[in-house]
């Protein structure tokens, strides 16, 4: 009997040599409206062995705009993002936080997210035989940059203000309570994000990650983990300095742009943590041929699969070109089908 999408993953997470690299596609709007057929048959042909409930708060966080519209969307904590290509997300021209010491009242902590009801999440997780990541998503650091502006943050983590230490340190324990009333949950696991790298290194100096940062990340794998689930992060950019970290910590699944860091540099991980994707979206999935995402997915495999330990997942956004998408999940298939 084949296992299920749910079986697959957990197979995957505990590199017990599953029979195939479970799949999870991104699609951004933009891809959407542009291939709209294309991406309605490679849902079909390569259906997501990921889902997620809904939340079903019974109050919601205000937001105003459209997030993927052009002008102006305000996101739940009050960041007013500005937009000028339909089908992707803006960026804030005016952070709310001028001043840690007189601005911090102005913010908005979306407690309504608290309000997640779970006897109807837990209907939607037992009706599914996916692997089910909660609906919750913590971000702090792009969050703060959001609220701060980036710039200014940089700055002021080199000097914190206790000000701003106080704020990071309700945001976290805001981010927590979230956490914990998933974990509570028959979610299969919790996730997290923060886009920490440039092309080439690490945002901020690593002592600075770990010694603000980490903290946090380690207690959310502390509660995934203390109520049986799994926890998944996200990343963009080149975080190699701060991979030895996450696998210390115990996150479970990372999906990072392993082709800016180079799939060499991250063999040294295979088998302590789980590639949760991806393929090249900067140059291949846009500009290569369906040979080149062949002989991409291979040096995956070839590096970093280890009876498991790796997802076909890429991103299908707005340069993508579709038969290169198609091809990141054929290839995956190919290469673990047993």
């Amino acid at each position: 009997m084949a296992s299920t999408s749910r079986e697959l993953i957990y197979q995957t997470l505990n590199f017990q040599n599953p029979a195939r690299a479970p799949r999870d596609l991104w699609v951004l709007p933009l891809a959407m409206w542009t291939y709209p057929a294309e991406y309605r048959a490679l849902l079909e042909r390569y259906p997501s062995d990921i889902g997620g409930p809904n939340g079903y708060e019974t109050e919601r966080a205000i937001t105003t705009g459209d997030q993927y519209g052009i002008g102006e969307f305000t996101d739940e904590w009050g960041c007013k993002f500005t937009n000028i290509q339909a089908g992707v997300i803006g960026e804030v021209k005016d952070a709310p936080i001028k001043n840690w010491d007189t601005d911090i009242p102005n913010v908005h902590f979306p407690r309504e997210w608290l309000t997640m009801q779970p006897t109807p999440v837990n209907a939607e997780c037992g009706a599914s035989d996916k692997f089910m990541l909660a609906g919750a998503c913590p971000r702090p650091f792009e969050q703060l940059q959001f609220l701060r502006g980036t710039v200014d943050l940089y700055m002021d983590l080199l000097d914190p203000p206790a000000s701003m230490l106080a704020f990071m340190q309700e945001m976290h324990h805001f981010y927590t309570d979230l956490l914990v009333a998933w974990a509570k949950t028959d979610v299969d696991g919790l996730k997290f994000m923060d886009d920490w790298g440039s092309q080439r290194i690490l945002l901020i100096k690593p002592a600075l990650w770990r010694e603000y940062f980490k903290p946090m990340y380690a207690e959310y794998a502390q509660i995934a983990h203390s109520y049986g689930k799994k926890l998944f992060m996200h990343s963009d950019g080149h975080i190699l300095d701060i991979y030895p970290d996450l696998v210390e910590i115990g996150v479970d699944a990372v999906n990072s742009q392993v082709f800016c860091m180079g799939t060499k540099n991250l063999e040294p991980f295979a088998g302590k943590i789980t590639f949760w994707g991806e393929i090249d979206r900067q140059n291949l999935l846009p500009s290569g041929t369906t040979v080149d995402i062949d002989n991409a997915v291979r040096d995956v495999y070839k590096r970093l699969w280890r009876n498991g330990g790796c997802f076909a997942q890429c991103e299908f956004g707005a340069g993508a070109r579709p038969e290169n998408v198609k091809q990141v999940f054929a290839s995956w298939d190919e290469v673990t089908k047993q």
